[in-house]
């Protein structure tokens, strides 16, 4: 088996001068900074004491998950010679807190709207996200269950 290495650089940036000398005493930002790739200011969740105007973990792994299904969807979609025109997604990550703050996710629902081209099999088209789990690296390393409620358009 093959093996795949990514790296990335989690920087805080949340230091006001006197770094974690009190609780609310930082800001709860940082940067991921990837070789040879833009800059990705994030936060903490704003439950948490984040900023409400920049990604949270909770959001980059909710995006990473819809990413990798989108992918894999185009790929699998051209490789049945299915036409797609257009592929935008709103998913729904669903979390739950437990009273000692510690929490989890504890499902995600994919809501894409594709786009097809007039005349495509819908059934077959649909078909594909149930094979994507075997392919998509993000998918198959959450433990917890991923559903896809697909909504189709041709165009």
């Amino acid at each position: 088996m093959a093996t795949h290495e990514y790296t990335a650089r989690i920087a805080w940036t949340g230091n006001r001068g006197a770094g974690t000398g009190t609780y609310r005493g930082y800001d709860r930002t940082w940067e991921i900074v990837t070789p040879g790739k833009a800059v990705v200011s994030c936060s903490n969740d704003p439950l948490l004491g984040g900023d409400p105007g920049l990604p949270n973990p909770e959001d980059l792994l909710l995006a990473s998950l819809s990413g990798c299904h989108m992918l894999w969807y185009l790929h699998l979609a051209s490789a049945a010679g299915i036409i797609v025109a257009a592929y935008a997604d709103d998913p729904l990550g669903v979390g739950e807190s437990a009273p000692d703050g510690t929490g989890r996710f504890v499902r995600a629902v994919l809501r894409p709207t594709i786009t097809m081209a007039v005349g495509t099999d819908l059934v077959a088209a649909d078909a594909i996200h149930a094979r994507i789990h075997a392919h998509c690296f993000i998918a198959r390393s959450v433990n917890f269950p991923v559903e896809v409620a697909a909504t189709y358009l041709e165009g």
